[in-house]
């Protein structure tokens, strides 16, 4: 049965994909009775857009809470949206509050599904050495990211991306595949297609702590983790001298060393499992960042080695 244009929906989201997508909605006409946000993180680099302002800006009521509490509940069971939709939203959405969408409950998800389910793909697309990632809308079931598959756009990674710029690819896929979805969802006539989770894989989150470079992986293995959880994300770390050291630009070269020997200084260079890890920027703990040779000037190394431990 087609749908009304005056569909109400209720909102969840945070961050670029949440801002951008919400704004596409907005820009389509789309009739947002709430909107569901959190907190930022003290312990993070806020660097996005907030959702918060974009849903005050246009005069619609904002929540910052946990979706899931009784009170919001109640309060959706009230509203009873046509559509509910998660955009980047970080708490796990419960079956009672999918429930209250009468026409279904859908997340857009930042990966090519099934591959890479769960949290943080752009950034374990990226440490894993991926060539493309994407975007995907599908309908959220309690299981996470397994509903069935509205539509979704491929973006791709190249060799030189960070994670963060893999991160402003999926966003603008993802607001496209918005732009398609939405106006098909309106009118009953958008795809849904069974997830083949037998064909994916499902990554859980990451820890600053996770960061943690392991000298006995390859150079490119390394490079990849340096590009994955650099700035703004908390960065790839050894030790040096019984200090903790972040690397936030290398490149991988081809050369033998000794795993976290450095072979030179000018440029800098550090053995690892197979190849050589160039290193560009680093930054010792509670110390500014900079480059290899304004580090090599600034600190004279007594030990020739970088430690995977203190």
């Amino acid at each position: 049965m087609a749908l009304s244009p005056d569909a109400t929906l209720a909102v969840c989201a945070y961050h670029n994909v949440g801002y951008r997508c919400l704004l596409e909605l907005l820009k389509q006409g789309a009739r947002v009775s709430v909107v569901f946000t959190h907190e930022d993180s003290p312990t993070e680099e806020i660097w996005f857009a907030s959702v918060r302002e974009l849903a005050e800006k246009n005069g619609i009521p904002c929540r910052v809470t946990d979706v899931n509490l009784p009170e919001n509940i109640q309060l959706l069971q009230t509203i009873r949206p046509d559509f509910l939709f998660s955009f980047y939203y970080r708490f796990m959405i419960r079956k009672e509050v999918l429930e209250t969408a009468r026409r279904g409950a859908l997340n857009m998800h930042g990966s090519y599904l099934p591959r890479y389910r769960g949290r943080v793909p752009v950034n374990w697309a990226v440490i894993n050495g991926e060539t493309e990632t994407g975007a995907t809308l599908h309908y959220m079931v309690e299981k996470p990211d397994a509903g069935d598959i509205v539509d979704q756009e491929r973006a791709p990674i190249e060799f030189t991306d960070t994670a963060l710029d893999v991160f402003h690819k999926v966003t603008e896929a993802a607001v496209r595949v918005m732009a398609r979805a939405w106006p098909l969802l309106l009118s009953g006539k958008a795809n849904r297609a069974p997830m083949d989770l037998a064909a994916g894989s499902y990554f859980g989150g990451r820890r600053p702590a996770d960061g943690l470079i392991d000298w006995g992986g390859s150079a490119e293995e390394i490079y990849n983790l340096v590009r994955g959880v650099t700035h703004p994300y908390p960065g790839a770390f050894t030790f040096l001298d019984g200090k903790k050291v972040y690397i936030w630009r290398a490149w991988p070269v081809s050369g033998r060393g000794g795993e976290g020997e450095i072979v030179s200084q000018r440029p800098l260079r550090v053995g690892t499992g197979r190849g050589l890890l160039e290193i560009r920027s680093l930054q010792v703990e509670g110390e500014k960042e900079l480059t290899s040779e304004d580090f090599i000037l600034s600190h004279p190394m007594e030990d020739k080695r970088f430690h995977s431990q203190l």
